[in-house]
């Protein structure tokens, strides 16, 4: 394998670019390729069939634009395609998900009293839950499905009165009390953590607040370094951003996600 090979990311939309952004903070090196399953957002209210299917495309998608590993950048994604493209995969593509990197940081962290918010999807598959327990079954996990977050972020809602109000409207559901940390159990989240943060710091409340992100893109650096893939060529990244469906307004809110414009390009699978 050549190790200038790219990075593959795949999300449904442009919340995974927040875990494309945590990884380049890591692998300045690396090339990435992002595709953005426009065409069928939100995958959170989709069925597991569905899911699998644009799963399996974007997977072949990116094995031909020679990915040498494909990270899952969405949790509902991870949670009912992962094993689909790990088997569907070549052999020498490893495939990480956006999960088992956080259920790693919990167990090492030893906390006990785990909340977790995500799309439907998500948090109906209890998929958190069930790898907390196989490591530790005496970690209380306290779950929430919380729909409206990801469209609000990408309509832009992100910071002011709007947001604040439907982040209060969760954080003080009975679901998630008595809890002493929170995933961000959706690749969008990472935006409005600084406004979680506020919502419990003004309750008084000491939660952690976990950007799945950020564990993400360490793990994913790790996982490079222990499987020799680092790209160790002295040349500048260049990275491929593609979408299913493009409109101007979705181009111009990546800026939000990626933290500088980025050029897509729309390419029908």
């Amino acid at each position: 394998m050549d190790f200038n090979y790219p990075i593959g990311i795949f999300d449904s939309g442009i919340g995974g670019l927040t875990v494309a952004n945590a990884i380049l903070k890591q692998l300045p090196n690396e090339h990435i390729v992002y595709f953005g399953d426009t065409a069928h957002l939100p995958y959170g209210d989709k069925s597991a069939d569905a899911i699998k299917s644009y799963a399996k495309k974007i997977g072949n998608f990116l094995v031909d634009k020679h990915a040498k590993i494909i990270v899952i950048a969405c949790n509902t994604a991870s949670s009912v395609a992962y094993d689909l493209l790990t088997k569907s995969t070549p052999e020498h593509v490893q495939i990480i998900n956006v999960i088992d990197p956080v259920v790693h940081y919990i167990i090492q962290k030893k906390y006990k009293k785990v909340g977790v918010i995500g799309t439907q999807g998500t948090i109906k598959s209890n998929i958190y839950q069930q790898k907390i327990h196989l490591q530790d079954s005496s970690i209380k996990v306290h779950q929430l499905a919380t729909p409206l977050l990801a469209p609000m972020i990408e309509s832009g809602f992100v910071h002011g009165q709007i947001s604040d109000l439907v982040i209060e409207e969760y954080l003080q559901h009975a679901n998630l009390q008595d809890i002493d940390t929170l995933i961000l159990g959706c690749t969008h989240y990472p935006l409005i953590k600084k406004e979680i943060e506020h919502y419990y710091n003004k309750h008084n409340k000491n939660v952690e607040v976990l950007a799945t992100n950020e564990i993400v893109g360490k793990y994913v650096k790790q996982f490079m370094i222990e499987n020799g893939l680092l790209n160790v060529a002295d040349t500048a990244a260049k990275h491929s951003f593609y979408v299913s469906d493009y409109s101007d307004t979705f181009a111009k809110t990546t800026n939000l996600f990626f933290g500088k414009k980025i050029e897509l390009k729309a390419i029908k699978l």
